[in-house]
């Protein structure tokens, strides 16, 4: 097996590509995707030019959240294959200069976990005190006023040991009590069992929820919210006491440790904390801790050069020092080129500028699978959905995932787009099939061409890899950015056509609907233009 070392600190500037293993590539033809499947197709990933891959979870599950409610941390699913079909994919992947980095889920377990199950049964078993539970309140109710990200209470009562217990999502996936050193031992022995067999790396999910108040003191009201305005009233708390605890600092210090011990491998984390993301970033990502976060800062709704330079320069600000992770699109989210909808002259255009905008970032990019094909979320009737969340609060299109999580597409004219020859678990739509790979590789002006080029072109450029970071101030909808001291990025992230005086610029290393005339710089809807900096850029 390989993995495990190579060039230190390959990540800063690497492009990570997620793949979601049940909608890449079925093998067995019974509609689920798998490793086997994740194999056979890598060599379009590595065509790409990336540096990473990262695999959502593929463990023993029930699938009530489609893998992340864990029932077993060491082993795969056979829905997926095998621990010898993961070793396959690990072998390939080197063998393709990918490194692999796998998604752990240390915050909560399934409730089918054997340790659960244990820690139900008795108050005073070896397991009792590995979940987070609690007495009912004097009228029976909840101890606190927590809330679930997936609807109703984050407290659920067990008729067997007379107690709640916790969940931050779904009443399935119950919280683990990091304030037991046993369960921190656990959660590290498990990703040794994977750096073992030779895995680069981790994304943690939902790490800042690993710990809560241990006085399960309630949340106080979110001030400034609108009761009106939101479909979730988990938005109305500040969530203070149920997540993003002080104590899980010293946890993530713990598995600095260990994979120090492997080499050069690599920490990703997920902040979820709507109120203090960029905090939250860079306290996770500093000295000793995890290498890299990412929030949902550039994964909601709002497309804007401000909300841009905010979230990627707030963070600079915050944390110069340490490494950010940014992506537009991933599993839990509506892909971008939909959700900004409001601003595209047309979705090709949308995919094309936001290619051109997430691969001039600085730290590492995330791109989640399709996203190089310029896809869009179909649209699913509600008996189609598998998502709890989305089921929970139909039809809000901004909380639905199912239909960022439909099946890759491969060819264009074979049944699913090539993604099984039996009924997916999730459809493939025709207006995603025509977006098949094949029906975009070697086109010049195609998505899937443009990501290929953008992606050589911040593998070549030291200031588009590492370089420092400088947005200048511009006319809204018009970003400015400055990468290093060469490099310009100028991308208008509106519909309809806009100018823009710039001065600076150089020849257009690669760009789109831009065209330069002395100092001013037209751009069509959604238009870009990446160009040497021959001088201070600056914007009128």
């Amino acid at each position: 097996m390989t993995g495990n070392g190579g060039t230190s600190e390959w990540w800063r500037g690497a492009v990570i590509y997620q793949i979601y293993p049940r909608s890449f590539q079925d093998t067995t033809g019974d509609g689920l995707g798998d490793l086997p499947g994740i194999t056979a197709r890598l060599a379009h990933v590595a065509s790409l030019g990336v540096d990473a891959i990262w695999v959502s979870p593929f463990f023993p599950s029930p699938m009530h959240d489609m893998g992340y409610d864990v029932a077993g941390y060491c082993d795969v699913d056979p829905m997926f294959g095998t621990l010898d079909d993961f070793d396959r994919l690990l072998d390939a992947a080197g063998e393709l200069g990918l490194r692999t980095i796998i998604d752990q889920v240390p915050s909560h377990s399934s409730s089918a976990h054997p340790f659960f199950e244990a820690s139900r049964t008795s108050r005073t078993g070896p397991k009792a005190d590995w979940y987070v539970w609690a007495d009912a309140a004097p009228d029976g109710g909840p101890p606190n006023n927590w809330l679930s990200i997936f609807g109703g209470s984050a407290w659920q009562w067990d008729g067997r040991r007379k107690q709640y217990f916790m969940h931050n999502f779904s009443a399935d996936q119950p919280d683990f009590n990091f304030h037991n050193p046993a369960v921190r031992e656990w959660h590290l022995q498990n990703m040794a069992f994977w750096l073992d067999r030779g895995v680069d790396g981790f994304r943690l999910d939902a790490i800042n929820y690993a710990y809560c108040d241990r006085h399960l003191r309630s949340n106080p009201p979110l001030v400034g919210a609108d009761p009106t305005a939101v479909t979730n009233p988990y938005d109305l708390q500040d969530h203070v006491y149920d997540k993003s605890r002080p104590e899980t600092l010293s946890f993530l210090e713990d598995v600095r440790s260990l994979c120090a011990r492997y080499g050069a491998t690599f920490l990703l984390g997920e902040i979820g904390d709507e109120q203090r993301s960029l905090e939250m970033m860079a306290h996770y990502s500093a000295k000793g801790r995890l290498h890299s976060c990412y929030s949902f800062d550039l994964l909601g709704p709002e497309i804007s050069a401000a909300h841009i330079a905010a979230a990627v320069g707030g963070f600079v600000e915050k944390a110069p020092l340490s490494l950010p992770a940014w992506s537009f699109s991933n599993h839990d989210v509506p892909r971008h080129v939909g959700r900004w909808a409001q601003a595209a002259a047309d979705p090709a255009s949308m995919a094309h500028m936001a290619a051109s905008v997430l691969l001039s970032l600085p730290g590492a990019v995330c791109m989640y699978q399709g996203e190089e094909l310029g896809l869009v979320d179909p649209q699913l009737r509600y008996e189609d959905l598998q998502d709890p969340q989305g089921l929970a609060f139909w039809p809000d299109p901004q909380i639905q995932r199912d239909g960022a999580r439909t099946p890759m597409v491969w060819e264009a004219g074979e049944p699913n787009a090539g993604f099984s020859p039996s009924r997916p678990w999730l459809p493939v739509g025709d207006a995603q099939a025509v977006l098949a790979v094949d029906a975009q590789v070697g086109r010049a002006d195609s998505v899937l061409e443009t990501y290929r080029r953008l992606i050589a072109l911040r593998q070549s450029r030291p200031s588009l890899r590492n370089g420092s970071v400088r947005f200048v101030p511009s006319p809204e909808p018009v970003l400015v950015m400055v990468r290093g001291n060469d490099t310009a990025v100028v991308a208008n992230l509106g519909a309809e056509p806009a100018s823009v005086g710039v001065e600076g610029l150089g020849s257009a290393l690669e760009s789109r609907l831009a065209t330069v005339t002395g100092s001013r710089l037209s751009l069509g809807g959604n238009g870009w233009g990446i160009f040497e900096a021959e001088a201070e850029v600056r914007a009128s």
